[in-house]
C-alpha cells in the first residue's frame, strides 16, 4: 500500500526497506478502523514486535514503545495511553522531559544518551536513548507522540525518525482524536 516515505533518499537501503514494509503492515491494520485506543494498541504493539526483531536493529534493542496522549480535560499534560514494555509514568507535563519537550515544540527528538537530555524523566533506568515523535493534527495541534527507548546509547537515527514519523502520520490519519 505505501511503497513512498518522503524523506527516504534510499529506497535500497535495508533501513529504508524495513520502515517502507513496517508503514505498509501499519496501513493493514489501520485500515478501516477510526477508535484511537484501538489504533494506538495495535501500532504500539507491531512496532515493538517489528523493531525487537528486525535484523537492521541488532546490537540497539528496543525496550519500550507507546503513546502518550494528549490529556482533553488537562491540555497541559500527556496521558499514557497504550504501549509495549515495562510499565511507565502515568502522565507527563508538556514541556517536561524528552516526551514533553517533543510535545511542546511540535518537533520529533532523537536523544542518543538520556542521561545527557536535561530534565530526562527515567520511567525505566534501563532505557538509555529515545526517540519521540509528536503525533500532529492538520491544524498543527499536537494530539500526543510516539514514544520509543531502547536500552543502549545512541540506538536511532534519521531513518528511524523519518520512518517514525510516517507512522505517527499514519496514526494521524486513521483515528478520530
Amino acid at each position: 500500500m505505501s511503497s513512498f516515505i518522503p524523506g527516504f533518499n534510499n529506497t535500497l537501503d535495508p533501513k529504508a526497506q524495513f520502515y517502507l514494509e513496517l508503514a505498509e503492515q501499519c496501513a493493514a491494520l489501520l485500515q478501516g478502523q477510526r477508535n484511537l485506543i484501538s489504533n494506538t494498541a495495535n501500532v504500539a504493539s507491531l512496532v515493538y514486535h517489528e523493531l525487537r526483531k528486525t535484523p537492521t536493529r541488532q546490537g540497539r534493542p528496543v525496550n519500550w514503545v507507546g503513546f502518550y496522549l494528549a490529556d482533553d480535560k488537562r491540555p497541559d499534560m500527556l496521558a499514557l495511553g497504550p504501549f509495549q514494555g515495562k510499565p511507565a509514568c502515568t502522565e507527563i507535563a508538556f514541556g517536561k522531559g524528552v516526551c514533553g519537550t517533543a510535545a511542546s515544540t511540535s518537533a520529533s527528538l532523537v536523544v542518543k544518551d538520556v542521561c545527557e537530555f536535561p530534565g530526562h524523566i527515567s520511567c525505566d533506568p534501563a532505557s538509555k536513548s529515545e526517540i519521540v515523535v509528536p503525533l500532529k493534527a492538520p491544524n498543527g495541534k499536537v494530539q500526543g507522540v510516539l514514544d520509543i527507548d531502547a536500552s543502549v546509547v545512541d540506538a536511532f537515527d534519521d531513518f528511524d525518525r523519518i520512518g517514525l514519523e510516517a507512522i505517527a502520520n499514519m496514526v494521524v490519519e486513521a483515528s478520530d482524536f
